[in-house]
């Protein structure tokens, strides 16, 4: 059977929750098909107990579901997220429609695409991907030369340290989830090794504000052309947990955390990684100390009154021995959680808008195609984002009906 309707969102999270909102508001027929059996997946099933938002509380600004509680600097915690997703889409009546997994989008003859799903057919004149980039696990291959007695899970799939078998734990990648979970484990009592990429690090607060406000009044969110990124820049290691605090890998260090550089293969229990600590801690020095020096920079040429704060300089890591071998048996680790990102994958969509990797061809999300749409892709700092995703929904909802408006006009002088 085949259903008819004018707009498809492919992806109820965050992008296709905004669009259906703005969407609804303005009376226009839609759907949003989500795969998994419920709103909020990302965050109820593939985030570990203690996370939180690394974005404060005023962030939050999902359309007509801004935040007003009286704790706008705390920072939410998962079962909180999920709960404020489950009540924004009661409260709008947002219609999705869950346990629908999308296999292919066809543009139709005489225009506008056909829907195939895992249970039935949509006809639409336009559909908006919503899926994100964060789609698919990325895991290298040489893990599989990993010992099978070593467990092995991706970041999205830790949930805490007492799910994890007694021994050491070796955390790959220290981008935003990397340092969250090594710092998980390590408060635990658990012994951790972390392999240190080029991720930089922020000081929680800066000169009396959140980095946060201070990267919405450099002027971060700012328009910036991504055409293919084959891997995003990861953010910067920073935390929302217990009131929010700085995370820097030279305290680590200090900590007990054995800080290693990048995880290169695994031959015959033994992991090869690249002599590249020192390297990559000092790109991440590097970041904070450039990011610093604009605030400072925008503070002056504006007069604010705001003291100028001095950062204590750690440099505990520099210290650490550079490891180029490691037997995982004689370190004792008996779990790896592979926090390195995800992979993306656009081929359900069978229109001629993507490049030679498989990425969107789009200005703001609007393809070539007429009627395909992407959202929630990081054309924007902020798009992906709870506080810029609403202003980038309303433009593809404009889209969506100046498209319709066109279609009437020519309808009515025929």
């Amino acid at each position: 059977m085949t259903e008819q309707i004018e707009t498809v969102i492919i992806g109820g999270g965050q992008a296709g929750l905004s669009l259906s909102y703005h969407l609804t508001r303005q009376g226009r027929k839609h759907i949003v098909l989500e795969q998994a059996a419920q709103v909020g997946e990302a965050w109820r099933n593939h985030r570990w107990d203690s996370f939180t938002l690394v974005t404060p509380n005023w962030q939050i600004q999902l359309p007509g579901a801004e935040y007003q509680g009286n704790n706008p600097d705390s920072f939410l915690t998962r079962p909180e997220i999920v709960t404020y997703f489950e009540q924004y889409v009661e409260r709008f009546k947002l219609p999705v429609r869950y346990n629908v997994r999308v296999t292919a989008v066809e543009p139709k003859s005489g225009g506008g695409y056909v829907v195939t799903t895992n249970s039935e057919v949509y006809e639409a004149a336009n559909v908006v991907i919503a899926t994100g980039i964060f789609q698919h696990p990325r895991i290298p291959a040489f893990s599989r030369n990993i010992p099978p007695e070593v467990k092995q899970l991706h970041s999205s799939e830790y949930r805490n340290p007492q799910a994890l078998p007694s021994g050491a734990v070796l955390v790959v990648g220290s981008g935003q989830s990397g340092v969250q979970i090594a710092e998980d484990l390590y408060q635990s009592g658990r012994k951790v090794y972390l392999c240190v990429g080029a991720a930089g690090w922020l000081p929680r607060r800066y000169r009396g504000y959140d980095i946060t406000w201070w990267n919405n009044k450099l002027g971060s969110a700012r328009r910036v052309k991504l055409s293919r990124p084959v891997r995003v820049p990861a953010n910067p290691q920073l935390s929302g947990r217990d009131g929010g605090h700085t995370l820097n890998l030279h305290q680590f260090a200090r900590d007990g955390v054995v800080l290693l550089g990048h995880l290169l293969d695994v031959k015959d229990g033994k992991i090869i990684l690249a002599p590249d600590l020192k390297k990559s801690l000092a790109k991440s020095d590097k970041f904070e100390s450039r990011i610093t020096f604009l605030i400072d920079l925008y503070a002056l040429v504006t007069f604010m009154k705001t003291a100028r704060e001095k950062l204590p300089k750690l440099r505990d890591g520099y210290d650490a021995e550079v490891i180029t071998e490691l037997e995982l048996k004689a370190a004792n680790i008996t779990s790896v959680i592979w926090a390195n990102g995800y992979d993306y994958d656009f081929s359900l969509v069978k229109a001629p808008v993507l490049d030679e990797a498989g990425y969107p061809i789009h200005q703001r999300g609007v393809t070539q195609s007429p009627g395909l749409y992407f959202l929630g892709l990081p054309w924007f700092v902020k798009s992906t984002l709870l506080l810029g995703i609403g202003n980038d929904a309303a433009y593809i909802s404009s889209a969506i009906m100046a498209k319709a408006q066109q279609r009437q006009g020519a309808d009515v002088n025929r």
